[in-house]
């Protein structure tokens, strides 16, 4: 039996998704982010060190994984052999796992930083110089990074109902937490981005991710 450490918010909604897509019979132990901190819990150190969510532990293997792109690999590896790419794709599904989280994700989680920076309590002397700051760094190198990005995932969606042609696999898994997040915050939108848009509504619509956000509870991406 797989057990899945489901942080709310987070990127293990999309290990639900493929659990789900999997057909396979799981658990889910449940954290809850700290109201302050927006951090998870301590409780969650006990099950991986590092105590970041997603973590899945896998009875029948004996098998404790954390990171998103490693639990979808052991997954689909292990249980889903209808999701591995096909062979003239496996070097486009590696590709698109790991620039998830290496190119995508880092700029975006930069902006929120920076942009809760500027909404942050402070001496009233320092608000002006750091929000200056904040806006210099947003403007010269993180927001340009974001818009290459996204103009990128554009462009191959342009040509490609889902990240390596028509079969959802591994990549889709792995993408789908940066491009929902990006449309909930107004990031993508139907008028700026309308492929990504339009990928983001097609993978929400699958049986098997209604489901699984059935299961996970409070999620304000979808």
């Amino acid at each position: 039996m797989i057990t899945l450490h489901h942080l709310n918010n987070s990127r293990s909604q999309r290990i639900l998704w493929l659990l789900e897509e999997l057909g396979l019979e799981y658990n889910i132990e449940f954290y809850e982010r700290d109201p302050k901190t927006i951090l998870a819990p301590d409780s969650l150190k006990r099950v991986h060190p590092l105590g970041k969510s997603p973590i899945i532990t896998d009875k029948q293997t004996s098998i404790t994984l954390a990171e998103s792109g490693a639990i979808i690999e052991y997954l689909i590896d292990t249980y889903g052999e209808q999701f591995k790419a096909p062979k003239e794709q496996h070097w486009n599904n590696v590709y698109w796992l790991h620039f998830a989280e290496g190119s995508l994700m880092p700029p975006m989680v930069m902006r929120l930083v920076f942009t809760k920076m500027k909404q942050s309590p402070m001496p009233f002397f320092i608000k002006p110089i750091a929000r200056m700051l904040a806006d210099k760094v947003l403007s010269m190198f993180i927001d340009p990074n974001n818009k290459r990005n996204l103009e990128y995932v554009e462009s191959h969606l342009s040509q490609n109902k889902y990240f390596c042609g028509d079969q959802v696999t591994a990549a889709d898994f792995q993408m789908s937490f940066p491009l929902e997040a990006s449309v909930a915050r107004g990031m993508i939108r139907e008028d700026n981005y309308p492929h990504t848009y339009e990928y983001v509504k097609r993978f929400q619509a699958r049986d098997a991710y209604k489901r699984g956000l059935e299961k996970g509870g409070e999620y304000d991406y979808a």
